[in-house]
Parts: structure tokens; sequence; C-alpha cells
């Protein structure tokens, strides 16, 4: 299995991350891909990805990162994009929950970076909250320009939170859906519509460690070792085997992302 976003760089796993990666193997998540916030946390990935076979990384600022984004830090963000083990342009986006950067500045972040993922034909994960009428008209835009070898798969929108006809949209555009532990929640009847409507080749599986721990773990930290809980909550849903729904969900991993087969 594959969890597409965990933050394995945060200091809340400075005392235990090698036994994390350990207990992630053991529970069968061999791959890891740590998305960035700002330009120190895309270098710290990268460090984890050089120093561990199963771990990749995304480059990227996060829309509550942007208030200091300018040309330098895209430029910044344009040379490590480019250095090996990095498959996709994020986290990105939009972020109106809480007040830590303009909108206009995180919309001028969120435009340079999606241009900047189109020029090195990569991916983007994508985070959204609070801001699905503008998140979507802007990548619905942006798909339409990409050239065939990434039209196919533009990216993923993180932890999907948007209403189900919002998700339609992003379906629609060619973006694939990441589920996180909330899909277990005994209230997140939404998330659970959007992931029975969501096509098969199109589901993600992700953490967001340390945070949006599943059920039965709730309130204690989150690791990429819980992934299974949020397979088997998709498979039932699907009508499928915890086994279908975990090859599904690597498939679909490798095949946006670009990752080894093994």
């Amino acid at each position: 299995m594959v969890d597409t976003h965990c933050h394995l760089n945060f200091d809340s796993y400075d005392d235990d991350r090698l036994p994390v990666i350990q207990r992630a193997a053991a529970a069968g998540v061999t791959r890891i891909i740590i998305p960035a916030v700002d330009v120190a946390t895309t270098q710290e990935a990268l460090t984890l990805a050089t120093e561990h076979v199963g771990i990749f990384a995304a480059a990227g600022v996060h829309p509550n990162s942007t208030a200091d984004f300018d040309d330098a830090v895209l430029a910044e963000i344009r040379a490590l994009a480019q250095m090996p083990k990095v498959i996709a342009i994020g986290e990105i986006g939009l972020d109106y929950y809480w007040d830590k950067s303009p909108k206009v500045q995180q919309m001028a972040a969120f435009e340079a970076q999606l241009a900047l993922a189109a020029s090195l034909q990569l991916p983007v994960i994508i985070h959204n909250r609070d801001a699905s009428d503008d998140v979507l008209p802007v990548l619905e835009a942006w798909a339409q320009t990409l050239p065939d070898v990434l039209r196919e798969r533009p990216g993923v929108l993180h932890s999907v939170s948007a209403p189900p006809h919002m998700a339609e949209r992003a379906l629609a555009a060619g973006f694939y859906l990441g589920f996180t532990g909330p899909i277990t929640f005994g209230k997140a009847d939404e998330t659970r519509t959007i992931a029975r409507n969501t096509p098969l080749d199109r589901i993600l599986v992700e953490t967001d460690a340390p945070f949006l721990t599943p059920h039965p773990y709730r309130g204690k930290r989150n690791e990429p070792a819980y992934i299974p809980y949020i397979v088997e909550r998709l498979a039932s849903l699907k009508n499928l085997s915890t086994e279908e729904m975990a090859a599904i969900t690597t498939d679909n991993a490798v095949r946006l992302f670009r990752l080894p087969l093994s």
C-alpha cells in the first residue's frame, strides 16, 4: 500500500521516526509520500527520501505559508522539484479557514506553482479548505492547458472535503481524490457518499499524519501504519475485499505519481 500524504518530517516523529517507518512496512505500507509546506520542509522531505528507498517527496508551498511567497521562493521550489525522488508539486492550493495569508497572495502562489508543475510535467497535490468555489475553476482551467503526458494524471485533491458536486467537477477534470481517516468517522456520511461515487481508478488513500487519525485510534497521533483502516472502510463502501482495495489504490498511486512498481 501507499500512503500518498504523510508529514513524516514533522517534529511529532522526531523521537521514533524509524520505528514509525518500520511499523508502516509491517502493516503493508511500503511507500510513503511526504508533501511540503514550504522550502524548508521540501528539503526535509528530500532528505528522508534520500535515506529511505520507499519514501518520496513533493515540493511546494502550502497556502498558509504563502505570505512571503515571491519569485525567489518559486525559484527555490523549482530547483528542489527537479531533484531525484520528487514526484509532485505540493501541497498547494487555497485555505480560507485560517487567516495566515491574504487570499490574493494565496492565489498568486497557487497559480505560479500550477504553472511550475505543468512546465516540469509533475502532478499536483491540492490543499482545499473552505475554498472550493475558487479552487475548482482554477484547476479546471489549468487542466485544459496541460500536455497529453500530464492531462490524464494532473493530480489529487488531498483529503477531499469539497461538497459532492465539487468532487464531481474535480473528477471530470481528471483529478484523483485522496481519502483520509475521517472516512471512518461516524458522522462522515458526505465523505462516504463521495467515495461511493468515485471511480475505482481515481481513489487514493492517505493519512495526512500526524493529523486526521482514523477510528479506532482517533485522538492519538496518526501514522502510516493506520492506512489499512482507511482501505478497509473504502473496501466496504465499494463491496470489495480489503486486499482488492489495497491493490487498486496502490496501482492508482503508482500511475499518478509514476512510482517504482515495487
